[in-house]
Formats: structure tokens, sequence, C-alpha cells
């Protein structure tokens, strides 16, 4: 890598990163969709060693696997797998829970209950996007409240997994449930019963999984249309 190249990998290499992983975590890119760099380069204006710094990222993050020099794919989790993140996601989400508890305010309720309105819309105007998106922030956002930057990390990491898993193996469900299950949690830490709590978090996560275990998906992505999306949405700010 060259000194040029070397400083763009933060900024243009960056705006890669979170484009993709979005896109990932939104489910629009299916587990399999080839990413090769050739084509990620001309898509967003930058040479191969810039989109592979991006794609070593998301490899390190266990969305993308890097199977040639220069193609990787969006990573395709065996059930095995799933159940091991899962398993991992249970007892992470356990210690959001009671540590947000611990630091429960009218401000982090305000926060939450503002989060599942916006749920709560994108489910009303069928917004398939926007409500996979804002059903995996909810995790993200509880885990930030937890005071504890490792854990937020963590959490914010299996759960983009679990999203890979929900490409895969998936099965159709009512988006209600899952904005039901979030408020169930809010509830319970609104009245301060921390079990309860920690509880309806450990249903929801086992109910998240019983509807990751179904067939999995087919079909090809077209790259291009979807990344014309992304990068029309976000413009400079990804």
């Amino acid at each position: 890598m060259n000194r040029s190249d070397a400083s763009q990998t933060g900024g243009r290499g960056g705006r890669i990163y979170a484009v993709l992983r979005q896109a990932v975590v939104d489910q629009a890119l299916p587990p399999g969709t080839k990413l090769p760099e050739d084509a990620l380069g001309a898509e967003f204006g930058v040479s191969r060693t810039i989109v592979r710094a991006a794609l070593q990222r998301l490899a390190a993050d266990g969305l993308v696997e890097m199977k040639t020099k220069r193609t990787a794919t969006v990573a395709r989790p065996s059930l095995e797998e799933a159940r091991a993140v899962f398993e991992v996601r249970r007892c992470l989400e356990r210690e959001v829970v009671r540590l947000v508890a611990a630091r429960w305010s009218e401000a982090l309720r305000d926060t939450l209950a503002a989060h599942i309105a916006a749920e709560d819309d994108a489910a009303r105007r069928q917004d398939g996007p926007a409500t996979i998106r804002l059903a995996a922030e909810f995790h993200v956002r509880l885990a930030a409240m937890a005071g504890n930057p490792l854990l937020e990390r963590y959490v914010g990491e299996v759960v983009s997994r679990c999203s890979l898993i929900l490409a895969v193996f998936g099965r159709p469900h009512r988006s209600e449930c899952a904005i039901g299950e979030h408020r169930s949690v809010l509830e319970a830490l609104a009245r301060g019963d921390a079990d309860a709590a920690v509880a309806a978090m450990e249903d929801h996560v086992s109910l998240v999984e019983q509807r990751g275990v179904g067939g999995e998906s087919e079909g090809e992505a077209d790259l291009g249309v979807i990344l014309s999306r992304y990068l029309g949405r976000r413009g400079g700010d990804a």
C-alpha cells in the first residue's frame, strides 16, 4: 500500500465499509453475494487497495469471507454457526439489560420509546428495509445505554451476524411480533423490574432464533443496483 492509499483507507475506505456493512445488515446484500474488488472500486471511484482494506474490516466482523485475492463474498453462516452466534447473543443481551436496569432513567425510557415508535411507523408503511434496520438498531441502542463500550461493540457485531443468519435461514413473520417483544423489554425496565426485563429479552432472542432457522434463501443480488440505492441515500455522509 502506498502512502496515498494508506491515507485514504480511513476516509474512503471507512465509507465503503459503512455502506457495505449497512447493506448486509439490512439484508439487501444476501449471503453469498460476490464482492469483486474491481467492481466495487468502480462503484466508489477508488483503488482496489482501498476496497480490500474495507473488505478485510468486514471479514474481521464476520460479515464477509475473503475467498480469493480479488473477490470476497457476503458470508453465509452454517446452521451450526448460527446456533453458536445466538448462544453468545443471549449471554451478552442478558448482561446488557441488567446494566441498563441499574442505570435506568426517564431519558433512557424516552429514547427507547421513540425508537419503538419509529419501528411501528416503518411497519405501518410496510418499509421492509427500515423495519429490518430498526429492529437491529434497537439492540445496539440498548447496548449503548449499558455504559460499557466493549460490550456495545460485541453486541453490535453479534447483531450484525444475526442479520446474516436471518437472511439465510429466516422464516417469514410479522414485524409486529418483534416490535411487541421490544415493547415488553421496555415496559419491564420502566417498571423497575430488572428480572422481568431480562426474561423478556431472553424470550425475544429465543423467538428471533426460532424465526431464524427456516429454509435457506435463494437468488443472486445485483451489486450495482443495490449499492446505487445506498450511495444515493447516504451521499457523502456514509
